[in-house]
């Protein structure tokens, strides 16, 4: 049997939400499933290696730029084309698309299994995907996302940057996908005051490389901490995974390291000034931690300003 899942939102996040869903669509039906999946979510370097994944098909489509070989008419003929050819016998399609459903039945895949179609209208991530899976197997999954490691990549990594028992190892995810999601770098530094009094740490810098990442970085690298920081900016994501499930705690703003050290198992706190909250929550691994008088967030809560370090010092020291 021959299984493809269809997963096209676009981010590292929205990848690792989904692992559940699509590890136990493997597991149930006792075969690896092949993905199509957007390139931006990396699927290649977090889960290529996982036996339950059979291959990796990108999804070359940009809306915004109007670009790609399966955007379009012509795109949708492209990926039709390319999905005949591998003969699928099942797909199951986590998104309401009309078009999906239909390059699918042309593509001469016979079952199909996917959320009801149009229906993406305030359509709840977890849910849709819980209720998919529930229909189609009648079981209920928790949601909480796991990526696993080679034992050796794990120990390898703990030899080469010293982790020790003397020590607490925090991965500080100061990065973000907008700059609404990027707390201000000088709450990282007063967490990192706070939590240096009490115990001696050392800390792995995530965020992307770009220039106003970088200088985010940088600012912590000209710090007092810059001997008990390690960055993470240059890496391949794949390099990142080992040394994060090392560490003992995460913070993070809402960003992609947030759910890659949640599925690490690595207790994370999530950061949350913009974006609902089920993004920093959906996980038995994750703490957030939101703006001062706020009880909720979503979309344009603008929160940033608000986080506090002393809170975030008081959830880490208790989750410590």
């Amino acid at each position: 049997m021959k299984v493809l899942v269809t997963q096209n939102r676009r981010g590292i996040g929205d990848l690792i939400i989904f692992l559940p869903y699509i590890f136990y669509i493997s597991k149930k039906l006792s075969v690896p499933v092949s993905l199509l999946v957007q390139k931006n979510c990396r699927a290649e370097e977090l889960i290529a290696q996982d036996p339950r994944i059979d291959e990796i098909i990108l999804l070359d489509r940009d809306d915004e730029a109007k670009s790609g070989i399966h955007y379009g008419f012509g795109g949708s003929i492209n990926l039709i084309k390319t999905l005949r050819k591998k003969k699928f016998d099942k797909t199951y399609i986590f998104n309401s698309s009309l078009r999906y459903s239909m390059i699918m039945r042309l593509a001469g895949i016979k079952e199909i299994f996917q959320y009801p179609l149009g229906r993406k209208k305030n359509q709840h991530v977890i849910k849709a995907a819980q209720e998919l899976i529930k229909k189609s197997f009648n079981e209920n999954i928790n949601p909480t996302s796991f990526i696993d490691l080679s034992k050796s990549l794990i120990v390898s990594a703990k030899k080469q940057y010293l982790f020790n028992d003397r020590s607490i190892h925090i991965l500080l995810g100061i990065g973000g996908s907008g700059p609404t999601k990027r707390i201000p770098i000088e709450t990282f530094l007063n967490f990192m005051e706070l939590i240096s009094q009490k115990r001696k740490c050392k800390f792995y810098l995530g965020a992307g490389n770009n220039e106003i990442e970088n200088n985010l970085v940088k600012k912590i690298l000209e710090s007092k901490f810059k001997q008990h920081c390690v960055s993470l900016n240059n890496m391949k994501i794949s390099e990142t995974l080992p040394i994060i499930k090392n560490c003992d705690l995460a913070i993070c703003n809402d960003t992609s390291f947030s759910h890659i050290a949640s599925a690490l198992s690595v207790k994370t706190i999530v950061l949350m000034s913009d974006t609902p909250l089920l993004y920093g929550s959906y996980s038995d691994f994750m703490y957030p931690v939101l703006p001062e008088g706020v009880t909720d967030v979503t979309h344009n809560t603008l929160g940033k300003d608000k986080i506090n370090a002393n809170e975030v010092y008081k959830k880490a020291v208790s989750i410590l």
